[in-house]
């Protein structure tokens, strides 16, 4: 038996999560491959349908994908409150907390998150985890990498400054900053673990996801369909 093609249950879970847009919304536009998906389906529906919507991308990247696929864009000083929201992770365990960031968005990915009244988390079945394990992106202020690394270290991680690739030294983030990554190995306590990352002077913010999970619904795609998981 052949194993499951991630790329087709990313498309699945994006194609399902466009086509719970309803004309009129506005809507935040997470980064990644997962989001792109949904991106593409929401350009056919534009075109083919007369959908009319806004976005908010969470990055330059999502948004010259939206522009591409013809989809009009906006911000949170327009729309400071969003209908909804879709997104990737990282990782999701059973309360839906989240762990994001690897795109380096996650800044602005947790803005449109805390803005949106309700947040489609669109995933592969390989993101579905019973304990977040996964690394922690921090952003953190230049100026302060270092200390931050320090006290990074002080909670338990493994803190690694992040370097692009074709490019020499580090990851800039939209926001003009530096991303670390931190290995905590299983994180027991997600929100206590978020709590003291964020009280970090120079933190600016932290791919831990652990206060939304009462409007998150995850969209689980498959080879050949998909889940839907909500609270309760």
């Amino acid at each position: 038996m052949s194993a499951p093609d991630p790329a087709a249950a990313k498309r699945v879970a994006g194609y399902r999560a466009a086509g719970a847009v309803c004309d009129g919304m506005v809507v935040g536009l997470g980064t990644g491959s997962t989001v792109f998906f949904a991106m593409e389906r929401l350009g056919e529906r534009i075109a083919e349908e007369g959908l009319s919507i806004a976005g908010v991308p969470t990055s330059y990247q999502a948004a010259m994908r939206a522009r591409r696929y013809g989809i009009p864009l906006t911000g949170l000083d327009e729309h400071p409150e969003l209908d909804l929201a879709i997104d990737g992770a990282d990782q999701v365990d059973p309360r839906f907390r989240l762990i994001k960031g690897r795109g380096a968005a996650l800044l602005r990915e947790k803005c449109v998150c805390d803005a949106a009244r309700e947040v489609l988390i669109v995933v592969d079945p390989s993101k579905m985890v019973e304990t977040l394990d996964a690394g922690v992106p921090v952003e953190v202020l230049p100026f302060a990498a270092g200390t931050v690394s320090r006290r990074l270290e002080a909670l338990g991680a493994d803190p690694v400054l992040r370097e692009g690739v074709r490019k020499d030294g580090p990851v800039i983030t939209d926001n003009g900053n530096f991303i670390i990554d931190c290995g905590f190995g299983a994180i027991t306590d997600p929100s206590r673990l978020e709590r003291e990352i964020i009280s970090i002077p120079g933190v600016i913010e932290c791919g831990l996801f652990t206060g939304y999970g009462e409007k998150i619904t995850v969209i689980l795609g498959e080879e050949g369909g998909f889940r839907i998981l909500s609270p309760g």
